[in-house]
């Protein structure tokens, strides 16, 4: 009965060892990962929640580069290793905020000057060590002054892509770096309404 016998393609395909150890010839790769894949995923889980969070927009003071109830993932590992650049979207706890209140408020904002630097703002642009800076990330240019401020070393000075709506250094000052929690990686845009 030789129409019971496997075909000379069929055997080529069988034969040939790349293909014979695919994980789909098998449902073993299906199985429960067992004791080892368990540890496995729990140190993924722990070094998820060590070095990354996951954040909410909740005001407009980085639009447009980011808006109200997006969902932003912060890794917190890269400062260790490196210091903040310029044009870093950064978190940190609010500066003004006192020591001993209960529920922690984290701002979001980039990085426009760091230590050393002069920064001032007038006439609708932003002058770092006296040079205008190009800025096509903004909603729309400061309306606002603020006075030549030094950036001392070990500080950052941050803005909000929303110059006019947006409670940063211009109020409060250069930011130490050691408040800095993390930097920006990606977004996910809430679906617009």
């Amino acid at each position: 009965m030789s129409f019971l016998r496997p075909s000379a393609l069929h055997q080529c395909f069988i034969a040939f060892p790349s293909l014979r150890w695919m994980p789909c010839q098998s449902w073993e790769f299906l199985r429960w990962p067992g004791l080892d894949g368990l540890l496995r995923l729990l140190v993924v889980v722990l070094l998820w929640t060590m070095f990354s969070e996951i954040r909410f927009i909740p005001s407009s003071s980085m639009y447009p580069t980011l808006r109200v109830g997006d969902r932003v993932i912060v890794e917190k590992a890269s400062y260790y290793i490196r210091s903040p650049a310029m044009h870093d979207i950064v978190t940190f706890p609010d500066p003004t905020q006192q020591t001993g209140d209960s529920e922690q408020i984290v701002f979001i904002k980039r990085i426009v000057a760091k230590g050393g630097d002069l920064v001032e703002v007038r006439n609708g642009w932003l002058y770092v060590n006296g040079i205008a800076q190009k800025e096509d990330f903004i909603a729309e240019p400061p309306t606002y002054v603020s006075n030549l401020t030094y950036v001392p070393e070990g500080h950052v000075y941050v803005l909000g892509d929303n110059r006019n709506n947006s409670f940063d250094s211009h109020v409060w000052g250069p930011l130490p770096i050691k408040n800095i929690i993390g930097r920006y990686v990606t977004c996910c845009h809430r679906p617009r309404s």
